[in-house]
């Protein structure tokens, strides 16, 4: 393979969105969920105990809940991920990804610091679009966050008694593994979901006949007769009663269907009754700025009567930075997903993901948020981002050999991060995407971090461990170089790698774990209810600081499980409750 192919190679296997799978015979077996509807079949007006905005990773479970004692609204703004062979089956991974149609599950957003990001809009949430990597958060973790340790423990189970496997383990990924353990990330943890330091294979959501299986999954532990589900259901707004009251009261919401009819749903009488908001990272802040709670002047700013000034709406919002080497291989390998992981002391993670003929396999050929649709042309001109030239882009990337895609990924992601920005309204429209900033690496330890998990990703690749998989006369800066070329983002290019600190800026990326915007302690107390209103809480990921595990999706599962049980101890007698 010459030095064009390892250029192209980039441009295209970048477009994979790091983690794609080669066909599998993948089953469509769904739920038949009765209470499951659109939007468009909803009443006018409704009443219920808990009305929860957003059936995502955190939503579906905290319904699931509260549905078995209580009676539940769940709204999706998206539609099923269910009978959806771009969600389901590993081998269209990218085309979900790449897919920027009014009705795909995955909306495309682009930071203010230049990074191509995605946000879910489909029931299970980002669990219905991502890579599968299923690890829960360190015991260190749960405790600073003052969780029940034993309910957390019971909440993970619940959860993976319907969504967590344990993946195989092949050739090209054990050599990863070797490669962290004999440079130091020790020790060997085996197969585990415990989030520990040292080199583990952790598990899935994908099962062995390679079904993704989501959080809209956990929706069969709920009570049909206790829960309501509709889809393409966007909340405008929450409504909230003022008068004669000490502060304000959430009392319901206001929704649109697909056909952009109006739907009110309100809470039933009762002080424990409630309204959750779980409308995922971007979509959390957002709803409440655009329900009155936020920073004053912004919402005057976008003529929104302001309910209460809550200065920290939107604020901390932070991007676990990710940086990826491409190691082609002489031989074929095994593919995989992100199955090893090496949690070192640096405060950088080290991720592998491997296969022959990367993105041949998917009939679309459809290369996620990099692909020449999205990324690759993302630095043309806008006027220049014709379908003729973007076809031609497509047409020449398809012909490539099948051998350019033998290899596969090693990355680092920073943990935390410590790099904090904001989000705010661009519109008054929920269906429109906020603006957000991220600010990567604007604190120094989080680009030391980077630069120490580039260096461990050099050690692996020059192991005697990795030797099969790597070609002797490719150095790792001519890797680097290359990798400095690829349009990744739309930052401006060095197109080198004079310094491990360069290399970090210029292609960093998202690996989809962006978080905060509603932080306990500044807009929620440590039960997720809103400070300064009654009856609204707020349980997603954009209540954190810092991002649980390797991948926070198996923690944010439990979160909804774990809140629902402590909710109905609340608001029950504990030999009541039917879980």
């Amino acid at each position: 393979m010459d030095h064009g192919d390892m250029l192209w190679l980039w441009r295209l296997v970048l477009g994979l969105a790091l983690f794609l799978h080669p066909p599998t015979a993948a089953s469509e077996k769904a739920p038949n969920y009765s209470f499951m509807h659109d939007a468009t079949r909803a009443p006018t007006t409704s009443y219920y105990d808990y009305i929860i905005i957003g059936g995502g990773t955190a939503g579906c479970p905290l319904a699931a809940t509260l549905s078995r004692n209580a009676s539940v609204l769940l709204l999706e703004r998206g539609g099923s991920p269910y009978h959806n062979p771009n969600i389901t089956r590993l081998t269209a991974f990218g085309a979900a990804l790449s897919d920027l149609s009014p009705k795909s599950p995955s909306q495309r957003f682009v930071s203010e610091d230049g990074v191509i990001n995605a946000r879910a809009r489909v029931l299970g949430g980002g669990s219905a679009l991502n890579a599968g990597f299923y690890t829960r958060a360190s015991l260190q973790y749960v405790r600073a966050m003052g969780w029940d340790e034993r309910l957390v423990n019971e909440s993970y189970r619940w959860v993976e008694k319907k969504v967590a496997f344990e993946p195989p383990m092949g050739r090209w990924q054990t050599a990863v593994r070797d490669g962290l353990l004999e440079t130091g990330v020790l020790p060997n943890n085996g197969f585990t979901f415990d989030h520990i330091n040292g080199t583990k294979f952790g598990g899935t959501i994908f099962d062995r006949s390679g079904r993704r299986h989501t959080a809209a999954d956990l929706l069969e532990y709920a009570d049909p007769e206790g829960i309501s589900v509709f889809l393409h259901a966007t909340v405008h707004r929450i409504l909230f009663q003022t008068r004669g009251k000490t502060k304000p009261v959430a009392q319901g919401v206001i929704f649109r269907d697909r056909t952009g009819k109006a739907h009110w749903a309100y809470l039933k009488a009762g002080p424990q009754n409630e309204i959750v908001v779980s409308a995922g990272t971007l979509g959390s802040p957002q709803l409440l700025m655009l329900s009155g709670l936020g920073p004053s002047a912004h919402l005057k700013a976008h003529n929104i009567m302001v309910v209460s000034d809550m200065p920290a709406v939107g604020q901390g919002m932070s991007d676990n930075p990710m940086n990826a080497v491409f190691v082609p291989s002489p031989v074929p390998i095994d593919v995989s997903l992100i199955e090893v992981v090496g949690i070192t002391g640096s405060g950088a993670y080290i991720e592998a993901a491997g296969g022959e003929n990367f993105g041949a396999g998917g009939s679309t050929r459809d290369y996620g948020m990099f692909s020449p649709k999205i990324g690759q042309l993302s630095t043309v001109p806008p006027k220049r981002r014709t379908p003729k030239a973007i076809a031609k882009a497509i047409d020449s990337m398809s012909k490539l050999s099948s051998q350019a895609f033998q290899g596969g990924f090693i990355l680092e992601k920073v943990m935390g991060p410590l790099s904090t920005g904001h989000l705010e309204l661009r519109t008054r429209n929920p269906n429109d995407n906020p603006t957000v900033t991220f600010n990567y690496f604007r604190d120094p330890l989080d680009l030391k971090r980077c630069v120490l998990g580039i260096q461990a990703i050099a050690k692996v690749i020059q192991s005697k461990a990795f030797t099969e998989f790597k070609f002797t006369d490719m150095s790792f800066e001519y890797l680097l170089n290359h990798t400095a070329s690829a349009p990744v983002n739309v930052l401006p290019r060095h197109h080198d790698s004079a310094t491990l600190e360069r290399f970090c800026r210029d292609t960093v990326m998202t690996i989809w774990h962006y978080h905060g915007g509603c932080h306990v302690g500044r807009v929620v107390d440590r039960d997720y209810r809103v400070f300064g209103v009654d009856r609204l809480r707020v349980i997603d990921m954009s209540t954190v600081s810092y991002c649980p595990g390797t991948n926070p999706q198996a923690t944010v599962m439990m979160l909804g499980r774990y809140m629902g049980v402590k909710i109905l101890r609340g608001r029950l007698a504990k030999e009541e409750i039917n879980l």
